[in-house]
C-alpha cells in the first residue's frame, strides 16, 4: 500500500504550491479587486510619501517585495502599482524597483509551475496542436528571442507571458534574463506616468495607463519586437539556403 501512496502524495506536494497560488488568486480578485486602485492611491498619497521619506530603503525594499506578491500570484493591480514606482521613486530608480519586484515574482510562478507540471505538461503538448504548441515550437527556435517577443509585445497577458515557458521547459537562466529586459520598457514608461501622478490628482484627474499603446510609445516597443525577432528570421534564412 504504500508503494501505491508515495506517487499520489509526491504529486499533491509538487502540486501544492500551485494550489496555494490558484486559490490566492481567486481570494485576491475578490477582495483586492477595488482596493488597489487609483482612488485608493490618490487617497493615501501624502501618507506614502511621508513613510517613503522617512524610511526611505525600507519603502524600496517593502515596495519590491509587494510587487513580487502581486505577481506570483496574479492578483489585480500590477498596473497601479507600476505607476506608484514611478510616483514615489520617479521614473529611476521606480522602474527599476518594478522591474525587480516583477521579475522576482514571474521567478516564483515559474518555478511553482515548472516544479507542479512543467514535465507532465511538456510531454502532453508534443505532438499537439494550439497556442502553446506553436509558443513551444517558436522557443526550440530561438529561445531568448522568443522570450523577449512574448515580453515585449503587450498583446500577451503577463501571467500567459510567465507560465508557458514553464510548462514547455526553458531555462531558468533565459527566463531571468528575458523577464528582467523584456519588462523594462514597459515599466520605464509607465513609471513615467506615475512621476506625474502628482499634478494629475491635484487636478482631480485619473492617469491614462492605455498610453502605452498610443504611436509615439508603441512604435519604439515594437521597434525592439523587430530586433528580438532578428535572429529568427536570420536563423530561417540560413537555413532555407542551406
Amino acid at each position: 500500500m504504500g508503494t501505491v501512496k508515495q506517487p499520489a502524495e509526491g504529486r499533491i506536494k509538487r502540486l501544492l504550491p500551485l494550489i496555494v497560488i490558484g486559490l490566492v488568486a481567486l481570494l485576491g480578485y475578490v477582495f483586492l479587486h477595488d482596493f488597489l486602485t487609483f482612488e485608493t492611491l490618490s487617497d493615501n498619497r501624502e501618507t506614502l510619501i511621508d513613510w517613503r521619506d522617512r524610511n526611505y530603503l525600507l519603502a524600496a525594499v517593502a515596495f519590491i517585495g509587494l510587487y513580487a506578491v502581486v505577481v506570483v500570484f496574479s492578483l489585480p493591480g500590477a498596473a497601479i502599482l507600476t505607476l506608484t514606482g514611478g510616483f514615489l521613486f520617479d521614473i529611476f530608480p521606480g522602474s527599476i524597483f518594478c522591474v525587480l519586484g516583477a521579475t522576482l515574482g514571474a521567478v516564483g510562478i515559474f518555478m511553482a509551475a515548472k516544479t507542479g507540471l512543467g514535465n507532465l505538461l511538456q510531454e502532453k503538448i508534443k505532438g499537439q496542436k494550439g497556442m502553446m504548441a506553436r509558443i513551444d515550437a517558436g522557443l526550440k527556435e530561438n529561445e531568448i528571442s522568443y522570450l523577449l517577443l512574448m515580453r515585449l509585445v503587450p498583446a500577451i497577458p503577463f501571467f500567459l507571458a510567465n507560465l508557458a515557458p514553464a510548462f514547455l521547459g526553458v531555462s531558468l537562466r533565459n527566463y531571468i534574463f528575458t523577464t528582467f529586459f523584456g519588462i523594462m520598457p514597459g515599466a520605464v514608461v509607465y513609471a513615467s506616468v506615475g512621476a506625474g501622478l502628482g499634478e494629475v490628482f491635484a487636478r482631480g484627474e485619473i492617469p491614462d495607463p492605455g498610453i502605452i499603446f498610443t504611436p509615439n510609445i508603441l512604435g519604439p516597443i515594437l521597434g525592439l519586437c523587430v530586433l528580438a525577432t532578428l535572429p529568427i528570421i536570420i536563423k530561417r534564412f540560413r537555413k532555407a539556403k542551406d
